[in-house]
């Protein structure tokens, strides 16, 4: 055999090794590029990846309304702050209960799971954020109780005592839920949609299918003008007044900015005809009359491009009952008396302070309430 021959068989094996490789590596890459595409299918349907903030409706929640911490509010009230992180790091095993504004959590992944099954591509969904004043020491209890429940919540603002609220424009916030009144009452004076949330005081059953919304008018989607003349000039100057201005627009409200997102997410489903099927709601529930003040409502989210699902003229008739029905997963409205009737009868209420009417009643933390309780 010549030397010719015999180098080219001992290339041969050599040769099939690197022929082998190649179609191995060709199908590795093959199945990881598999692998990757299913995972981005998962992860843009059931596991929801984090949205770009940029695009997504941002809602901050404390952690004080997302979870019940009455319990531990006493020890850091009674106790002082290293009683307080001492006990949560002592129970970081141990999950927090639900706070009011955890089924309002739930309904907005509920929505998530929808548009990403409708627009897998899309960061317009919501995306929770829990802006806390708790220290990071606390950090791994909030975060073991969120796994508890399954909740897509990734990003935390924990402030270590300070306030969060100048982290709110930071984070493109397009909502504050807090059980602290202050702090909300300077996120509306920061510009920012904000309230108050407080607990039913029974259970009531909640859509798990659809998210449902309800706002008052005057001082909460509208500015607090025609509140000011009942409160100068009484009720049928106030009659007079909006009859007379029917066809000019209300000022914006605090909460305005809210709806008009919800409108731009119901509008993504209406575009797929699912309009009688969509998983947002929206309620104007108001004390207006329909016949003598309802018509400057409707006549102004109509000059705004915006409209809701149910109209409610109570004509100075209690909410409570009214709200027990619809069963919302958050109400809001900037008079305490309402809040509280309509928390009496079960339904999750959040308490918007803005306009003239805060001079009459202010809003109790939750806290407060539990005491007396």
């Amino acid at each position: 055999m010549s030397e010719e021959k015999v180098t080219t068989q001992a290339k041969a094996p050599v040769a099939v090794a690197q022929d082998k490789d190649k179609g191995c590596s060709a199908d590795r890459a093959t199945n990881w590029k598999d692998a990757e595409k299913e995972f981005e299918k998962l992860s843009s349907t059931k596991k929801l990846r984090t949205p770009k903030s940029q695009y997504a409706i941002t809602i901050a929640v404390s952690s004080r309304c997302l979870f019940n911490m009455v319990e531990e509010r006493k020890i850091y009230e009674q106790e002082g702050v290293e009683s307080y992180v001492k006990y949560q790091q002592e129970h970081e095993e141990e999950p927090l209960k639900e706070g009011p504004a955890f089924p309002l959590v739930k309904a907005l992944e509920t929505v998530n799971l929808r548009l990403r099954e409708l627009y897998p591509d899309s960061d317009e969904i919501f995306d929770v954020v829990l802006m806390t004043n708790n220290h990071a020491q606390v950090g791994v209890r909030l975060i073991n109780s969120i796994n508890h429940y399954d909740l897509s919540i990734e990003r935390f603002c924990m402030t270590g005592g300070k306030s969060p609220i100048g982290y709110l424009k930071a984070y493109l916030t397009n909502l504050y839920l807090s059980s602290d009144s202050e702090k909300v009452g300077e996120a509306i004076e920061a510009g920012i949609a904000a309230a108050t949330m407080f607990q039913g005081e029974k259970g009531l059953h909640l859509s798990d299918s659809q998210l449902r919304v309800a706002f008052d008018g005057d001082a909460v989607l509208f500015s607090d003008e025609s509140e000011k003349i009942v409160k100068a000039h009484g009720l049928d100057m106030f009659f007079e007044h909006e009859q007379k201005f029917e066809d000019k627009p209300l000022a914006q409200g605090p909460l305005k900015g809210f709806l008009e997102v919800l409108g731009k997410l119901q509008k993504k489903f209406h575009a797929k005809d699912l309009r009688l099927n969509c998983p947002i709601r929206t309620y104007l529930v108001t004390a207006r009359s329909a016949a003598s003040s309802g018509a400057r409502a409707l006549k102004t989210l109509r000059s705004w491009g915006l409209e809701v699902d149910e109209a409610l003229f109570l004509a100075g008739a209690p909410k409570g009952p009214l709200l027990e029905k619809i069963r919302p997963h958050i109400f809001f409205d900037d008079q305490m008396f309402h809040v509280k009737g309509a928390q009496a009868l079960g339904t999750i209420a959040a308490h918007v302070p803005y306009g003239i009417g805060q001079k009459y009643n202010k809003s109790t933390p939750i806290t407060e309430q539990a005491k007396k309780s």
